[in-house]
């Protein structure tokens, strides 16, 4: 299949990228470079129905794979996460592409954050489109994803290295359940392929939930190193530091982040295996199966 895939760059789009090549699909991103002189595409700026018109001649299905933690003037939420997509989604209407994959996030229909917010507006436009039967729509939501490239990855592998783990208490209270990247980009393979007729919005996290604590510590295991000590700090300590990293727009810790960990970020882990045809990637094997 010739698929366009939005955020090809990013951390997640760069997995997924690699295994639809892989898979035998030819991929197209926003800023790949052009045989046909269209320069790249800036998905900020992308919303309006007749932009991506071009982009999806000879296109057989999409997938948005584009997302921020932060809001910023360079690259606003509201735009990213909602507009742009909403446009593109028209667009795929319009041009007749059926199948659409957008790739949202685990709780955004249960936090009032604006980055969930804005998530669950693009999946509800998709949804919409679906009830009318002009989209194929499959969305899915993982919970923190793992791999190497990856910003949040990166500072848990440097956080597993210390021996003493001194974190906001809610940190390391809250209850994740952390998928492989490796993993979420089979299930985009699989939407394309075997099981190209599911429609619907699809949890996606690894066999077992955990406290951030306890994943550190399972990272730091398969390292060979022995579980740390951890200090857990006073809420309010956590709020000034959260509202600290809220004027550092290359922090991704902040009041948003904060609030969104008093949830636990968790699912059903059956309908993912049922997807990718297998369990999916274990805590204890992160490291083996994600980083390398």
């Amino acid at each position: 299949m010739n698929i366009l895939l939005c955020g090809d760059t990013g951390f997640i789009g760069r997995h997924i990228a690699l295994a639809l090549r892989k898979a035998g699909h030819q991929v197209t991103g926003l800023r790949s470079p052009r045989t046909d002189g269209r320069a790249p595409l800036d998905y900020a700026q992308a919303t309006s129905a007749a932009v991506w018109r071009p982009w999806l001649e000879g296109i057989d299905a999409v997938v948005n794979a584009v997302g921020v933690l932060r809001d910023s003037k360079r690259r606003p939420m509201q735009a990213i996460h909602t507009d742009a997509p909403l446009a593109l989604f028209d667009a795929c209407v319009a041009a007749g592409v059926r199948r659409v994959i957008q790739v949202s996030a685990l709780g955004v229909d249960r936090l009032p954050q604006q980055y969930a917010r804005t998530k669950l507006a693009a999946e509800r436009g998709l949804l919409a489109h679906q009830a009318l039967d002009k989209l194929d729509a499959a969305i899915l939501r993982p919970s923190v994803v793992f791999g190497r490239g990856g910003a949040g990855s990166e500072m848990f592998m440097r956080l597993a290295q210390l021996p003493l783990l001194v974190m906001p208490g809610v940190a390391l209270r809250a209850r994740i359940q952390p998928v492989a990247v490796s993993d979420l980009a089979d299930a985009v393979v699989a939407l394309v392929g075997p099981q190209l007729a599911w429609r619907g919005v699809m949890d996606c996290v690894g066999t077992r939930a955990l406290t951030l604590g306890e994943f550190i510590d399972a990272l730091r295991k398969q390292q060979g190193r022995g579980a740390a000590r951890q200090c857990g700090l006073p809420d309010w300590w956590s709020r000034a530091m959260a509202s600290a990293g809220d004027q550092v727009s290359a922090s991704p810790w902040s009041s948003d982040t904060l609030a969104m960990l008093q949830v636990d970020n968790v699912g059903a882990v059956a309908p993912f295996a049922r997807l990718l045809g297998r369990p999916p990637c274990d805590p204890d094997d992160m490291v083996e199966r994600a980083w390398r």
